[in-house]
């Protein structure tokens, strides 16, 4: 599963994949430029997310809390 997500992240051209030939073969990934450009806005999603975790949280449960009844 892993090498099928950074196969697919490859292909779009969020991460960039080194072949290192030697044995055993290395590879490395590392973020394009086009990716680090979206490290910010994620980081300021996550950070907005744990802020209101509470709020969330509370939401989910009356949610289910409605539709199971």
């Amino acid at each position: 599963m892993l090498t099928q997500t950074l196969r697919d992240l490859e292909r779009k051209g969020y991460v960039k994949r080194t072949v290192f030939p030697k044995v055993p073969v290395r590879v490395e990934y590392e973020l394009t430029k086009m990716a680090t450009g979206i490290v910010k806005p994620l980081y300021q999603l996550v950070s907005w997310a744990n802020e209101h975790y509470d709020d969330i949280k509370h939401c989910r449960k009356s949610y289910d809390d409605r539709i199971s009844s």
